[in-house]
């Protein structure tokens, strides 16, 4: 019998996962670098810009909100802020697919989650009201928290999903009097860019609501702007939408096959080369 050498196991699963580290993000423009110069107009310009449109647009979302019965109007508010932000960062978004979708129907919008600038981007390309799916831990973000609330968002309590009883009946409710929906399947940000698994319950208020789902693809936000850290880094942007995936006549049973076909659709829209990374 061959013997082990529990040493040379560790150092070779070390090895695997610091090349599943350092693989490079799949949208990363090649020969684009990065230097100090774009870190300085990032901390120095984008990143206060962006702090001062979030307080801005935060306070005078504080009075509207008192006045607006449906979110509506925090719609705007959130609409605005993201456009501001998408203009000061000089990256444009190229849309495709979205004139494919009858948009005066509510569907369910299933995206992939790969940086904070995901939500702006969507508010700003997506030409319809719509409310997103978020984890209750934002609700802890000053006036990120408060507007979220009071505009009508989902909140789901991942720790406890029977908190979400409430909400959740209200989102089944919403979507059937429709109003469309965005949900972040993977259940928060990659930090590597590439997709996670899809979280099967994601897809609940879609088989409640006998809703389409509709698989979006954002391209390049994991590059623009990646978890832990400010430096925001211009680029294009896709936004990527495919064909909607019926529900009609499915039930809790299928969850699993539901959640494995919509991330199959997102990942053919995801992982498809783009014009600026070929």
């Amino acid at each position: 019998m061959q013997e082990v050498n529990p040493s040379a196991e560790l150092e070779s699963s070390a090895e695997a996962a610091a090349v599943t580290v350092q693989r490079p993000s799949p949208h990363a423009i090649p020969g684009k670098k990065y230097g100090w110069l774009s870190r300085l107009r990032s901390y120095l310009f984008f990143d206060p810009l962006i702090w001062f449109y979030t307080v801005v647009m935060g306070l005078g979302a504080l009075p509207a909100g008192w006045f607006d019965r449906d979110g509506r109007i925090l719609h705007w508010f959130s609409r605005t802020w993201s456009w501001l932000i998408m203009r000061t960062i000089s990256s444009p978004v190229k849309v495709t697919g979205l004139e494919k979708i009858d948009t005066s129907r509510p569907h369910v919008y299933a995206a992939n989650h790969a940086s904070a600038m995901d939500i702006p981007v969507l508010y700003v390309n997506l030409p319809f009201q719509f409310r997103i799916v978020f984890k209750k831990e934002l609700l802890s973000y000053p006036l990120v928290g408060w507007q979220l609330k009071r505009s009508g968002q989902v909140c789901i309590d991942q720790q406890k999903p029977t908190n979400s009883i409430n909400a959740i009946r209200s989102a089944v409710k919403s979507l059937k009097a429709g109003m469309p929906l965005v949900i972040y399947p993977e259940g928060g940000r990659t930090p590597d860019g590439y997709i996670k698994p899809f979280l099967p319950g994601a897809f609940f208020l879609a088989l409640k609501a006998q809703v389409d789902i509709v698989p979006i693809a954002l391209i390049g936000t994991y590059e623009l702007l990646p978890m832990d850290t400010y430096h925001v880094k211009c680029r294009p942007l896709e936004m990527r939408v495919g064909e909607p995936i019926s529900t009609a006549g499915l039930t809790l049973r299928d969850l699993e096959a539901l959640s494995a076909r919509v991330q199959k659709a997102v990942e053919e829209l995801y992982y498809s080369p783009s014009s600026f990374s070929t």
